[in-house]
C-alpha cells in the first residue's frame, strides 16, 4: 500500500500559518515544494496554494481534504522567496498568505473568484484538431458571454473537475484569467509583410518570372524589389513566411496604391504578429554603454571599493548628476558574473524613459513589471526570470516579489520616496527597506540613489552602517539651477497678482516660452478648488461617507471626495440659506491650468495629475509628448517630481508650499526639502540655465533657504537633534495602529482600551494617543490612531512586536468591538 503524504499548503487568504491536504497517490513521485496545487476552502471555495512542505503525518484535530489539481510541472516559487515571504510577514505584522496574495499575479492564482475569459488574439484555428470536446464547449460557453467563473466553467462542461481542461487552455493561450475582468489583454502587435508562397522556389526563377511581369508597373516592380532587398529570391521558404516588417517596407517615396495593388493581387500578404511589450523593430539591441564623465567614473570606481566592505552604498547625486548611466554599468558588471540585477523605481511614470535607455544595452534580456500591465504580461515578466530569459528586471515595489534565483544587485533608485510604502492592503511593507533584507538572503549588494536622501539612510551613512559615495557635479558641468523666492503676501496686499500667478512668475514664464523653452508649474493638490463656500452663511459641500469637504472638478463641474470617489452635481444655491452667493476657495492644477490658459493662449498646456492619467496609457502619452515639446507648459502634481529627465525645460514654478511646511508631521520638513530639490531639479539639465521660482508667504523660512542654496547636509544637521529630542526616526522605529469602524463611541472606546493595554505592556513612554487623524472618517468609518515608537535593537523590537500583536488581537477578538478593523502599520511613512 502506498504510505499517506501530506502538504501544507499556503492559501491567499488573511490567516495564520499554512492548511494541511491529502495528496492523491497519482502526484506523489512528481510534487514538490514550490509547487501550485487547486485546493477546496471552506463550503465553497477553491484556491490556489503553493506547496510549503510535504510529509507523512496527518493531522489530529481535523480530516483533511485531498488537493484537487496539481498545477504545475515545476515549481514556480522558489524556497529563498519563501524565506522573504516569511520575513516580510514576522517583520510587517501580518500573515504569510497576504504575503502570497500580493506577492503572486493573479493570472497565477485560480480560484472560485476568478474570471476566466477567451484571450482575444488565441490562433484557435492552430489547435482546431486538438481540442477535445469538453475544452470546444467550454470555448464556446466563452464566446456567449464576456467571462465565466470557475464555477460557472464546472456547470458548463458538465465535470466537477474543470480545472484540466482550463490548464491545457491556458497551454494553448486561447484563454486567460484575472482576479477581476477589467480589460481585455491586448499584447502589443505589429504589421508584417511577406511574398505569397506561391511565387517562391529554391532556385528563385519564379520571383525571376514575377518581376518580369511587372516590368509594365514601375511602381509595384519598385516595392517587390525593396521587398527582396530583405529577403533574396532564394531565401528559403522559412524566411519568406516570417517576411519583413510593414514599416520597412512602406516608406514615404513608394507608392501606398501600388502596394494595396499588390496585396490585392496576392502577390504580397500582409499579417499581424504579436511581439514582447518590450520589442520593436528599430530597437538597437546591444547598443555600447554610456561614456561616463570623470566623475561618474570615479563614483561608480568608489561604489565598487565600498561593495568590498559594505552590502549597502548610498549614492547621493544632485539632480541631473547621471546616476543612471552609472546604474546601467553596475549592471553590465553584475550581469557578466552571471548573476541578475533589479533596477527598483518609485512611480511607473519613470518606467518609460529608464527602460527605453536600458533597452538599447540590455535588449531582450530586460523585463519590466508594474501593475499597469495586464495579469498575463506580469506572469510572462514571473516566468521569464523564473527560467533564466531575463536577468535584468525594471519594476516597481512589488518587483521585489519576482523569483529571483542568483540576485547581483538591487537598484533602489529615489531611495527617499515614499512611494515604496505598500499602504492598502497588507502587507504594509516598505520596498527599500524590505530590498535590503532580500539582498541579505543572496549575498547581494545594494544601490541607494538619490538627489535627497531619506533622513534614515543618510543617518545610516553618517554612521557608517552603510557606505556613501556623492555626486556634486551635474552631467557635463551643467549648473544648478538657481532658486527665487516670491512673497505672494506682499503681492496679494498690493493687489498685482493675477489669479494664482504673481507678475514676476508671469514675466519669468512668458520668458522662457519666447525663448522656446519648456515650463513646468508644481501645485501638489488636483481639482479646480479644493472647497466651496456660502459667501453669506459659510456652509461648504461635505463628503457624506468622509470627513471631509468636496473638491470642484472643472472639467465635469462636479464636487468630488479624493478619498472615496463620492460625487455630486455643483450646487445652483446653497442649501442652507439659499443664496447663490457660493465661492470656490483654493486653488488646484485644474485652477492653474486655466488661469494659464487664458493668459498665454498660443502656448500648449497640459496637466499631469491623476485626473488626466486614468487610462491606461496616458501618463506615458503625456511624458513622451513633453520629451517631444509637443506641449509648452506642464502644470502637474508631485507626479512632475519623480526624476523625470527632460531637455528643454527652462523654468520651474512651485504654488502653494507653504500648506506643506507647515503640516501637522514629523516628517513635514524633510518631504517639502525633498519635493523642492527633486522638481527643481527638473529645470536645466543641459544647455540652458535653470531657473525656479517659489512662491510662498514666508520666503525666509529655513528649509526654504536650504533649498536655495542646495545645503542637504546642513539641513540634515538641523533637522537630525529633533528626531533625537523626541524619539523619532532614525532613532526609533514607529508602529501605527488604526482601529477604524462604523460606531464613533465603539472606536474611541477600544482605542483607550488599547492604548492602555500596550501602556501596561511596553511602557508609557512608547505609546501616543488615542487620537483621531486629521480626516477622523474615510468610507463610513471612524479611525483612532496610536502610534508607538520601539527601540531599533532587533531583540527588543520583536519582543515588543509579539506584546503589540497579543494586545491588538484581544482586542480584535472582543465582542463589543463589532465589525471594526484593527491595522498595524510597521515603519509608516
Amino acid at each position: 500500500m502506498n504510505q499517506s503524504l501530506f502538504a501544507e499548503v499556503l492559501l491567499p487568504v488573511p490567516l495564520k500559518g499554512t492548511f494541511t491536504y491529502d495528496v492523491p497517490a497519482q502526484w506523489h513521485s512528481s510534487i514538490a515544494e514550490g509547487m501550485r496545487v487547486l485546493v477546496p476552502f471552506g463550503q465553497k471555495r477553491l484556491l490556489t496554494g503553493i506547496v510549503t512542505a510535504l510529509h507523512g503525518h496527518a493531522p489530529t484535530k481535523y480530516t483533511t481534504k485531498s488537493i484537487l489539481e496539481l498545477i504545475d510541472l515545476q515549481p514556480v516559487v522558489l524556497p529563498i522567496q519563501l524565506e522573504f515571504w516569511k520575513w516580510i510577514a514576522e517583520y510587517y505584522l501580518c500573515s504569510l498568505g497576504e504575503v502570497l496574495q500580493a506577492a503572486l499575479p493573479s493570472g497565477l492564482k485560480l480560484s472560485s473568484e476568478s474570471r476566466i475569459q477567451v484571450n482575444p488574439f488565441a490562433q484557435e484555428a492552430a489547435y482546431k484538431v486538438n481540442l477535445s470536446e469538453k475544452e470546444q464547449v467550454l470555448l464556446q460557453a466563452l464566446k456567449q458571454k464576456r467571462s465565466l467563473s470557475y464555477q460557472e466553467a464546472v456547470k458548463a462542461i458538465g465535470s466537477p473537475s474543470a480545472y484540466k481542461v482550463i490548464k491545457s487552455l491556458l497551454h494553448k493561450q486561447l484563454i486567460l484569467i484575472s482576479e477581476e475582468v477589467q480589460e481585455k489583454y491586448q499584447p502589443k502587435k505589429v504589421k508584417k509583410v511577406r511574398l505569397n508562397a506561391d511565387y517562391v522556389s529554391q532556385d528563385g526563377q519564379k520571383i525571376i518570372a514575377l518581376l518580369e511581369t511587372l516590368k509594365k508597373k514601375p511602381k509595384q516592380e519598385q516595392i517587390l524589389l525593396k521587398y527582396l532587398s530583405f529577403i533574396p529570391p532564394n531565401a528559403n521558404s522559412q524566411q519568406h513566411a516570417e517576411g519583413i516588417f510593414k514599416s520597412q517596407l512602406i516608406t514615404p517615396e513608394l507608392s501606398l496604391l501600388a502596394y494595396k495593388n499588390l496585396l490585392k493581387g496576392g502577390i504580397l500578404e500582409e499579417f499581424e504578429v504579436i511581439i514582447s511589450r518590450l520589442e520593436t523593430a528599430e530597437t538597437n539591441f546591444n547598443a555600447e554603454l554610456p561614456c561616463l564623465t570623470s566623475s561618474q567614473q570615479e563614483a561608480l570606481q568608489k561604489i565598487l571599493a565600498q561593495w568590498q566592505e559594505k552590502q549597502t552604498v548610498l549614492l547621493h547625486g544632485v539632480t541631473g548628476s547621471g546616476k543612471t548611466e552609472i546604474y546601467i554599468h553596475l549592471i553590465e558588471q553584475i550581469l557578466q558574473s552571471g548573476a541578475q540585477a533589479l533596477l527598483l523605481l518609485p512611480e511607473i511614470a519613470l518606467t518609460t524613459q529608464i527602460v527605453m535607455r536600458l533597452q538599447k544595452v540590455f535588449g531582450d534580456r530586460l523585463g519590466v513589471y508594474h501593475s499597469r500591465f495586464s495579469d498575463h504580461e506580469r506572469v510572462e515578466t514571473w516566468l521569464g526570470v523564473l527560467y533564466g530569459k531575463l536577468d535584468v528586471v525594471v519594476g516597481v515595489r512589488s518587483a521585489i516579489f519576482l523569483p529571483f534565483s542568483h540576485l547581483g544587485v538591487i537598484i533602489v533608485d529615489e531611495e527617499h520616496d515614499a512611494s515604496y510604502k505598500q499602504e492598502e492592503p497588507a502587507p504594509r511593507y516598505h520596498a527599500r527597506d524590505a530590498a535590503l533584507i532580500l539582498a541579505q538572503r543572496h549575498g547581494a549588494k545594494v544601490l541607494l540613489g538619490t538627489a535627497t536622501p531619506s533622513m534614515e539612510s543618510f543617518y545610516h551613512a553618517a554612521i557608517k552602517r552603510y557606505g556613501y559615495v556623492s555626486l556634486r557635479q551635474r552631467y557635463q558641468q551643467v549648473p544648478l539651477p538657481s532658486v527665487e523666492f516670491v512673497n505672494i503676501r506682499h503681492e496679494s496686499r498690493a493687489k498685482r497678482m493675477l489669479g494664482e500667478l504673481a507678475p514676476k512668475t508671469i514675466q519669468a514664464i512668458k520668458e522662457a516660452l519666447q525663448a522656446r523653452q519648456q515650463v513646468i508649474l508644481f501645485q501638489n493638490r488636483r481639482g479646480y478648488a479644493p472647497r466651496l463656500v456660502c459667501q453669506r452663511c459659510n456652509w461648504v459641500p461635505r463628503c457624506q461617507h468622509c470627513d471631509v469637504s468636496l473638491t470642484f472638478h472643472l472639467y465635469d463641474y462636479q464636487l468630488r471626495c479624493h478619498y472615496c470617489g463620492y460625487e455630486e452635481n455643483l450646487p445652483l444655491a446653497c442649501t442652507q440659506c439659499h443664496s447663490k452667493d457660493l465661492a470656490k476657495v483654493g486653488y488646484g492644477t485644474e485652477k492653474i491650468e486655466d488661469t494659464v490658459k487664458s493668459l498665454f493662449p498660443e502656448a500648449v498646456v497640459q496637466r499631469l495629475d491623476l485626473d488626466t492619467t486614468r487610462r491606461k496609457h496616458a501618463l506615458r502619452q503625456i511624458i513622451e509628448d513633453f520629451s517631444a515639446r509637443k506641449i509648452d507648459i506642464l502644470v502637474g502634481t508631485q507626479m512632475v517630481t519623480k526624476g523625470l529627465d527632460f531637455d528643454h525645460v527652462s523654468l520651474v514654478v512651485v504654488f502653494d508650499i507653504d500648506r506643506a511646511l507647515h503640516y501637522p508631521d514629523f516628517r513635514a520638513h524633510e518631504r517639502v526639502f525633498q519635493a523642492l530639490t527633486q522638481v527643481a531639479g527638473r529645470a536645466g539639465r543641459r544647455n540652458v540655465p535653470g531657473r525656479v521660482i517659489i512662491q510662498t508667504a514666508d520666503p525666509h523660512h529655513p528649509v526654504l533657504e536650504y533649498v536655495a542654496t542646495h545645503r542637504f547636509e546642513d539641513f540634515y544637521k538641523n533637522e537630525l537633534p529633533h528626531r533625537q529630542q523626541f524619539r523619532y526616526p532614525p532613532f526609533t522605529r514607529l508602529v501605527e495602529i488604526s482601529l477604524k469602524g462604523e460606531k464613533e463611541d465603539y472606536v474611541e472606546t477600544m482605542a483607550i482600551q488599547l492604548a492602555d493595554q500596550l501602556r501596561v505592556r511596553l511602557g508609557s513612554e512608547k505609546i501616543l494617543g488615542p487620537q483621531a487623524p486629521l480626516v477622523e472618517k474615510v468610507r463610513d468609518l471612524h479611525i483612532r490612531n496610536i502610534l508607538i515608537k520601539l527601540e531599533r535593537e532587533s531583540a527588543l523590537l520583536k519582543a515588543a512586536k509579539e506584546q503589540l500583536l497579543a494586545a491588538t488581537e484581544q482586542i480584535a477578538q472582543g465582542k463589543t468591538f463589532g465589525k471594526g478593523r484593527v491595522i498595524i502599520n510597521v515603519d509608516p511613512v
